[in-house]
């Protein structure tokens, strides 16, 4: 009888250890955005809800997806990741009106920094798009959506959202 258990206890945790190593993407960068993991309320900063947004972890751990939907019936959706190429992680950004982003960038400092590339504009030669998140130490998240010229001055704030976890 306990050379059985014995047996059972190791194949368990041999085929534990086996599940942790096969894990491609449970890496310490691969785990820099878990903090936007979450069911979440998202409020302007006079504290209107602007709508909710559902971000988890799929594809055995590599990609967070997002699905947002504002209260004034926008809806879009991200897939945000880490590529090992480049040391970066990366967000491309749908919505339902047919709007794509794509941005790149990196964790510092407890904030996700992602950036477009430099886009041709009408009112500015060229502008990029940044978008920072920063875990507070309340729980929330804070998501600032920045508008840059291509010498790096604040041209405009399209959003801030504070990201409150629903119960």
């Amino acid at each position: 009888m306990k050379k059985i258990l014995f047996a059972v206890a190791f194949v368990l945790l041999a085929t534990n250890l086996a599940a942790q190593t096969n894990c491609s993407c449970c890496t310490e960068p691969n785990k820099q955005f878990d903090f936007w993991i979450g069911h979440w309320t998202v409020k302007n900063p006079q504290g209107t809800i602007v709508g909710e947004n559902q971000i988890s972890k799929i594809e055995n751990n590599c990609v967070l997806q997002e699905k947002w939907t504002g209260t004034k019936g926008s809806t879009g959706t991200s897939m945000n990741y880490y590529d090992t190429t480049d040391n970066t992680w990366n967000q491309l950004w749908v919505d339902n009106k047919g709007s794509v982003l794509k941005l790149k960038g990196g964790f510092s400092s407890g904030k996700m920094i992602l950036k477009s590339d430099l886009i041709k504009g009408k009112k500015v030669a060229f502008y990029y798009n940044q978008i920072t998140w920063t875990k507070n130490d309340d729980g929330t998240v804070t998501q600032l959506w920045e508008i840059y010229d291509n010498e790096h001055k604040l041209l405009q704030t399209l959003f801030t959202g504070i990201y409150y976890q629903k119960e």
